[in-house]
Formats: C-alpha cells, structure tokens, sequence
C-alpha cells in the first residue's frame, strides 16, 4: 500500500521526526531508511529499544499512526500514485488484494478516504499474520483469500523487504522505484502505473502462466 498505492513516504517520514522528539530522540537518515517495508513493532523497537514492553511498543506504534493520518487527512487523493486509478479501473474484472505491513487503522484509512475499497476482493494487513514482511506469510494470506495460487499471481512492490517477501511467497513482482531506484529482484522496475512497460509486462505474465 505505502509506496505503491500512495505516495506516503514523504508523509511516514514527517511524522516519524515529529513524533520521536516527543522522546527527545532525533531521527538520522539511516533511522528512515531501517523503516521502509517493515512492520510497526519492529520500527518502534528499532528507534526506542529491545526492551521496550510489548505494550508499550504498542501505544508508540499506534500515536505515531494517528498522527500519519491527521497529517494525511483529506490529502490522500493527491498522493495517490500517478495511473493507479486508471491501472485498477482497467484490471478490476480481475482478483487484486491489498497485502501491507501497515497498521489496520492506516489501511482502512487510505484504502476509505481514496474510496479505493471496492477494486480489492481481499486485505490483509500486517497484523493478520505472525510474520511481516520480508517473510512471504502476508502475500501467501492474500492468495489464499483470492482463492489463486500463489505462482498466478503478481505483486506490485516498494521496498526491498517486501520484493523479497513476494518472491519468497513463489509470486512475480513488479517495482515502483518510489522508495528505491534499485529493487533486486523484480522482473521489472517502473516509476508509476503510467509506464507502458507495466502493461506489455503483465500480458506477458499472462501468456506465460
């Protein structure tokens, strides 16, 4: 979702500067990086600590998130990725799902205040399963919840972890380089769904499958 769905990076980073201050902890580069692709618990342990109890972990993980969303309050149609809507117009005939480290709340969040809910059959979010990505759990639930197997299907991916989680899963993955200009791994690597590429790639997939 974050990278691929919406253009929220900008966003997640804001928040995360803003909010660490409350802990008197200034966010270095390298900290806004460890985030892409992974799941709250593991940044927020990241950030404050191994020992920080799972409660607490918690609390911190959902505060930052509420504020992501007020900063992200009737703004996220203009960060949705450029084609996306024509892209799931075009495909909607078909099985898609949503499958996101994200937070439940900043799942419904987007997929409702974009009014995205409708093209996506399934969605499962990072706290549907035991493990997040880079594990391949998340993508194999999405599968399983489409009703298709696991290699018919195609992910469209961000960030390093989750690249390697959809090939894990035994799935084909296509880039958006909104996050990184490199993901290894993927059969193709686009800047958004305007790419032609995108397309030829797909049908290609399709004839193969």
């Amino acid at each position: 979702m974050d990278g691929v769905v919406v253009d929220s990076n900008g966003a997640h980073r804001e928040t995360w500067i803003l909010f660490n201050r409350r802990y008197g902890l200034e966010t270095t580069e390298a900290m806004l990086e460890f985030m892409y692709g992974r799941r709250n618990d593991e940044i927020v342990r990241g950030f404050f600590g191994e020992d920080l109890p799972d409660a607490e972990v918690a609390a911190r993980g959902a505060a930052k998130e509420q504020l992501f969303r007020e900063t992200m309050a009737g703004k996220v149609e203009e960060h949705l990725t450029a084609g996306l809507l024509e892209f799931l117009e075009r495909h909607r005939a078909g099985p898609m799902a949503v499958a996101s480290n994200a937070e439940p709340a900043n799942v419904n969040f987007i997929l409702d205040q974009a009014g995205l809910r409708p093209y996506f059959r399934a969605v499962v979010d990072g706290h549907q399963v035991e493990r997040p990505k880079p594990y391949p759990d998340i993508y194999l639930r999405a599968a399983e919840l489409l009703r298709t197997r696991p290699a018919d299907c195609l992910v469209f991916e961000d960030s390093h972890s989750g690249v390697k989680a959809a090939l894990a899963a035994g799935m084909r993955v296509a880039g958006i380089s909104s996050t990184h200009a490199e993901l290894p791994g993927a059969a193709v690597v686009v800047d958004d769904f305007l790419d032609p590429r995108l397309e030829t790639w797909m049908k290609a997939q399709t004839r193969a499958a």
